[in-house]
């Protein structure tokens, strides 16, 4: 009798999202977003755990810088947006490469092409995440159109304009549960834990050690990374 009352509350917790974690309470205007990344489909001969495993989110206001990083030779992607100094890089490191791309207000995150021509609609369905409540968007891209993905955002994180430099720019919210394609590989981002955590502005200042290059190079550093 014991054992199945135990059982009961496990299932219990595991269909309320126990393990997704909210710590400092809605409407945070700084703090810190972890997603776990699930790759989908071929992603080349590079071993899996040689990836980036997660996603940190850092955000400040209307400030906010995404980093995906691998456990080996701290390579990685970063985007950072600042729009009061109207900085939008993406960041590229290999080892001792080091290189990024300035872009300008209103482009797009290099990385991305592959979701062009995608199309976002808003539904009616609701989910609970993290603690927060979120709404969803449905996305089709053009390669299949019989296959709609499901995103999830919340507007009770407190960030301006979160997705202003990403593929889903119409959705003015925090993503919670979302893909990307980059390059040619997919990427699946699950919230699992949110953080209230005093940012330093220095956190979005460019980074000066980096080599400034063009958006279609940035472009194929970004494709290795994830395709190899």
């Amino acid at each position: 009798m014991r054992f199945s009352y135990v059982l009961f509350i496990a299932v219990i917790l595991a269909m309320t999202g126990y393990s997704c974690k909210e710590k400092g309470g809605k409407y945070l205007s700084q703090g810190e977003i972890h997603y776990s990344i699930d790759y989908i489909g071929n992603i080349g001969p590079m071993p899996e755990e040689f990836l980036p495993k997660d996603m940190v989110v850092s955000f400040k206001d209307d400030k906010i810088l995404f980093e995906m990083v691998t456990s080996f030779g701290n390579s990685g992607i970063l985007n950072l947006s600042n729009p009061q100094k109207s900085i939008f890089d993406t960041y590229f490191s290999l080892f001792t490469i080091k290189y990024f791309y300035a872009g300008e207000p209103g482009e797009m995150f290099p990385g991305f092409d592959g979701m062009e021509g995608m199309v976002l609609k808003k539904t009616s369905k609701t989910a609970v995440i993290c603690g927060f409540n979120c709404k969803n968007a449905e996305v089709i891209l053009p390669s299949d159109n019989k296959k709609a993905y499901d995103i999830w955002y919340t507007d009770e994180i407190s960030v301006k304009n979160p997705n202003a430099a990403t593929p889903f720019y119409q959705l003015d919210g925090v993503l919670m549960s979302f893909f990307f394609y980059m390059g040619s590989t997919e990427l699946h981002f699950d919230a699992e834990t949110v953080y209230k955590k005093d940012i330093p502005d220095e956190t979005f200042e460019r980074r000066n050690e980096f080599t400034r290059v063009s958006r279609e190079e940035i472009n194929k550093f970004i494709d290795r990374m994830v395709s190899l």
